[in-house]
């Protein structure tokens, strides 16, 4: 019975996906009930009137500076619609600009409607923005984890936003969603993003009293905590080292018999990234070594979780003609006969572990 009541959970959860538009606050997606870690991004929005951030100047707001304070002699400063300065009318000498013979005057260039994320991932790993479930762009982080990654050319409008990244060995990181309410003519900076680390373990079942190896990738020389769940939450702490791998040998002499999760997080100068997914093992009375898990399905963004961020994906698609590139994830997680409908989303319920 509970899989039919889950079945018409999800009828109900899609009219109401649809009636709003798709638009899926990220307090639900990102929900994770246990030990949730809020991380601070910050939106700034060129063309409020506001400086801010990155931000020379915002329309009027030119931050106190002026013509004589970037080193000419006089002049009217002013701010581009992609907020930088403007210098054409100021003066490098005392004498004042020459007359041009009618028109003229300054033209503002033609500024896009753009969305710049930024943050730290891993080291020289590849970073992936989706819009609306689809992939818009990449980037690879740097040496230090930081990353830039932007998206162009957009008209005005709700988009969802996500960004996943990779370790060296593959392991992907939990996603963070972002829905955007997109301005014409304005560029939205979203910065702060921590991207929680990655997390595996070398054991599917342990015998109680051995270690198990926790381990994963996140920003190097970061702080890791380990969290590990059992009738009484155990938590541990590690250093990343100068790549962001950490490793931790956990003693499973205080758990008890059966399963459990671990997951991590990671803290560096003050910042604390969310939790990363959690992955389960169980202590039992011998040790078998973890093998390398199969494609669940229904399981669209591939972190072996079914739950309401692949439910967004298919959502996009529901009664809409698929691209080429989500009709292999369709065949592959999905029913297969080519589109989006309410047999998918059964499925989906099927499977759901949330």
């Amino acid at each position: 019975m509970k899989k039919y009541y889950l079945i018409i959970y999800f009828s109900l959860l899609l009219i109401m996906v649809l009636a709003a538009g798709f638009f899926i606050p990220a307090e639900n997606i990102l929900a994770d009930n246990s030990n949730a870690v809020v991380m601070t991004v910050k939106i700034l929005v060129c063309g409020d009137g506001v400086r801010e951030g990155w931000e020379e100047c915002d329309n009027s707001d030119l931050g106190g500076r002026s013509c004589a304070s970037l080193g000419y002699t006089g002049g009217a400063l002013s701010c581009t619609p992609a907020c930088e300065f403007n210098t054409s009318a100021c003066a490098t000498t005392t004498s004042p600009p020459s007359g041009g013979g009618g028109g003229g005057g300054y033209v503002a260039p033609l500024v896009e409607t753009k969305v710049i994320f930024s943050g730290k991932a891993y080291p020289k790993t590849v970073v992936t923005l989706l819009k609306d479930a689809q992939i818009a762009a990449t980037t690879i982080a740097g040496a230090d984890a930081n990353f830039q990654i932007s998206v162009s050319g957009l008209s005005a409008g709700n988009y969802i936003f996500s960004i996943y990244s990779e370790d060296g060995k593959g392991l992907r990181s939990s996603l963070l969603t972002f829905p955007i309410s997109v301005t014409q003519g304005a560029t939205t900076n979203i910065s702060g993003i921590f991207i929680a680390p990655t997390i595996d373990v070398d054991k599917s079942e342990v015998k109680r009293g051995d270690n198990i190896a926790i381990f994963g990738q996140s920003v190097p020389n970061s702080e890791i905590t380990i969290s590990v769940n059992s009738d009484e939450e155990f938590f541990a702490k590690t250093p990343a080292d100068k790549n962001g791998v950490y490793l931790y040998n956990f003693d499973t002499a205080p758990l008890e018999i059966g399963q459990h999760f671990t997951k991590s997080k990671a803290a560096l100068a003050g910042e604390i990234s969310s939790f990363s997914k959690a992955v389960s093992f169980a202590v039992g009375t011998k040790t078998t070594p973890k093998e390398t898990p199969r494609s669940l399905k229904s399981d669209l963004n591939g972190d072996n979780r079914i739950n309401l961020v692949d439910f967004s994906i298919a959502a996009y698609w529901y009664k809409r003609p698929i691209s080429a590139e989500f009709s292999k994830k369709e065949s592959e997680f999905l029913n297969g006969d080519g589109r989006v409908d309410l047999i998918d989303f059964s499925i989906m319920a099927y499977y759901w572990t949330g």
